[in-house]
C-alpha cells in the first residue's frame, strides 16, 4: 500500500514523540523458583525491583507497571519523599500495600524472588548497583549513561557476559520507529555512501549555587554521595529542578551533558554507522568550563572524530543557561549552518550525510534529502534491525527469550565510550588516536592515564 508522503511524513513526527512520552496485584514467585532459572516462559509474571525512584526514575517504572506480564515488589532510594512517592504508586495500581521499600540497594538485589531491575540511580552509582544485581543473578535495565569514566562501564560489560544476563541501556530513542527508519535508510546505502555524521546535544549549565545548607531530614546524604568524596551538602545539588540539579553538572557525580544528554544522538550515530565507526579512531576537540558556580562540567562542546572507514564525526554541545542568573555566552558553532542545511534544527539531533543524500532525525521528526527517501518500503531492506514496540516492552520480551536487547551491552558501551572519549578529548585539547580493539589510546601515557577507574572512597569498589 502506498502511502502519501506528507501524511507519512506527519505520522513519523507524531510517532516518535509518543514512543518517548511512554518511557515516562499479591507478590509472586520468581522464575527462577518455578525451575526456569535464567528463563521466563511467556505466561509466566516477571518480577521487577526498582533502584533510584527520582523523577527518571519513577517515569521508567510506570512503564512497568503498565506491563501485564510485569510486577513492580519493591523500590529503593536514599531520598524519603522519592521513596513514598514510588511506594504509593505501585501500591494503587495493584490495589494493596505489598510494595516493599529500602534504602540499601545491597538489601533489595539480595532478594530472590526479584528477576529484574531497573537501575535509575544518579550516574556515580549506576556502574555499582548494576553490578551487584548483575552479580546477583538478576536481569537489568540501566538508565543512561552508564559509567563516569570509562573503566565502570568495562567492568560491566564483563559481568553481564560472563552472568548471561540481559540488559538494557535507557536509549529509548531505539525504540522509536521514526530512529530506527533514518538509521536503516543509512545501512542500506539509500543515502550512498556514508561520509560525515553531525551530532549535537544541550551541554551542561553553568555556575550552581555553593551555599551550603542542612542536610534534609531523613536523606541519606552519605549513602547518596557513597563512593564520591564527601563534599558539603549545597542548595540544589539533589532536589533542584531542570537544569538547576547541580549533581548533573559536577565531575565527581556525572561527566555532564556530554554524555548525559549526548548519549541520545551519539548512540543513534553508531547504530546507524554500523561497521564504518571503526578503528583506528583520530579524535580531538575543546570545550568551554566556567569557574563561577559549584558545577564544572563542559558548557559548550566541539569535538572531531575521524574512523578507520574514512567516515568523521563532528560532536558539538548547544550551550545552555545555568542554575543562576550567570548568562551563557557560549557559541553552539554551526547551529545556523546546519539550521538552513537540514531546514529545521533543535537543542539535540543526528544527521548521516552520504555521497547522494542526507537524513536528519530528532524527536520532532525526520528530514531527508531527497525527500522521496520517505517513500522507502522497509520490508524491502537488506539490514533491518530491531524492531522495539517500547523499551520496558523489548527488555521484558528479552528477559523471557534471552535474546539481546535492542541497546545491548557491548554496542551500548561504545556510544557511552564515544561520549567519554569526548570528554578527555576536549580536556586534553590535542589529537589522539584511539585503538578500538584494545581500548586505549596509542602511544598517548597521559591520556590512558584518564582510563583509570575513578578512587572511591571504602568500602566502594568495582
Amino acid at each position: 500500500m502506498n502511502t502519501n508522503p506528507l501524511t507519512r511524513r506527519n505520522f513519523l513526527k507524531q510517532t516518535t514523540g509518543l514512543a518517548l512520552t511512554a518511557a515516562v496485584c499479591p507478590v509472586i514467585a520468581p522464575s527462577a523458583a518455578l525451575g526456569r532459572a535464567g528463563k521466563v516462559a511467556p505466561s509466566d509474571r516477571i518480577v521487577v525491583g526498582c533502584i533510584g525512584q527520582g523523577p527518571q526514575g519513577q517515569g521508567v517504572m510506570g512503564n512497568f507497571l503498565n506491563k501485564k506480564d510485569a510486577q513492580v515488589v519493591a523500590v529503593c532510594d536514599v531520598m524519603p519523599s522519592h521513596l513514598e512517592q514510588s511506594r504509593t504508586k505501585v501500591n494503587q495500581k495493584y490495589g494493596n500495600q505489598d510494595c516493599q521499600t529500602y534504602t540499601e540497594f545491597q538489601e533489595i538485589v539480595a532478594r530472590k524472588d526479584i528477576d529484574a531491575f531497573l537501575i535509575a540511580t544518579p550516574d556515580h552509582w549506576h556502574v555499582l548497583t548494576a553490578l551487584a544485581a548483575v552479580r546477583a543473578g538478576k536481569d537489568i535495565y540501566v538508565e543512561k549513561p552508564l559509567g563516569i569514566n570509562i573503566a565502570e562501564d568495562w567492568a560491566l560489560r564483563k559481568e553481564v557476559h560472563r552472568h548471561k544476563r540481559v540488559f538494557q541501556f535507557g536509549t529509548q530513542q531505539r525504540s522509536s520507529r521514526t530512529f530506527r527508519l533514518a538509521c536503516e535508510l543509512v545501512r542500506n546505502g539509500r543515502i550512498g555512501k556514508l561520509k560525515h555524521i553531525n551530532v549535537w546535544a544541550p551541554a551542561s549549565a553553568p555556575g550552581g549555587s555553593t551555599e551550603v545548607l542542612p542536610v534534609p531530614a531523613g536523606f541519606d546524604y552519605e549513602r547518596w554521595l557513597g563512593p564520591a568524596a564527601f563534599r558539603p551538602y549545597t542548595k540544589d545539588l539533589c532536589e533542584g529542578l531542570g537544569a538547576g540539579k547541580t549533581w548533573w553538572f559536577i565531575s565527581e557525580f556525572a561527566l555532564g551533558f556530554i554524555a548525559g544528554w549526548g548519549i541520545h544522538p551519539m548512540d543513534i550515530a553508531v547504530w546507524g554507522g554500523g561497521d564504518l565507526l571503526s578503528g583506528p579512531l583520530e579524535i580531538e576537540g575543546r570545550g568551554t568550563f566556567h569557574a563561577e558556580g559549584i558545577c564544572d562540567t563542559a558548557t559548550a562542546w566541539n569535538v572531531d572524530m575521524k574512523f578507520g572507514s574514512g567516515v568523521t564525526l563532528r560532536f558539538e554541545g548547544a550551550p545552555t543557561k545555568g542554575s543562576t542568573d550567570i548568562p551563557c555566552c557560549d557559541v553552539w558553532a554551526h547551529q545556523k549552518e546546519w539550521s538552513q542545511r537540514y531546514r529545521r534544527i533543535t537543542d539535540h539531533g543526528t544527521a548521516f550525510e552520504g555521497t547522494d543524500g542526507w537524513v536528519h532525525v530528532d524527536r520532532s521528526g525526520i528530514n531527508l534529502q531527497p525527500e522521496n527517501l520517505i517513500d522507502a518500503d522497509e520490508s524491502t531492506f537488506k539490514v533491518q534491525l530491531t524492531k522495539s514496540p517500547d523499551h520496558v516492552r523489548n527488555f521484558l520480551d528479552c528477559v523471557k527469550s534471552r535474546a539481546d536487547t535492542v541497546c545491548p551491552i557491548d554496542e551500548s558501551v561504545w556510544s557511552d565510550t564515544l561520549c567519554e572519549l569526548s570528554d578527555i578529548a576536549i580536556r586534553m585539547n590535542r589529537k589522539m588516536v584511539w585503538d578500538v580493539k584494545k581500548e586505549h589510546f596509542i602511544n598517548d601515557k597521559e591520556a590512558n592515564l584518564r582510563l583509570l577507574p575513578q578512587q572511591m572512597r571504602k568500602p566502594w569498589h568495582l
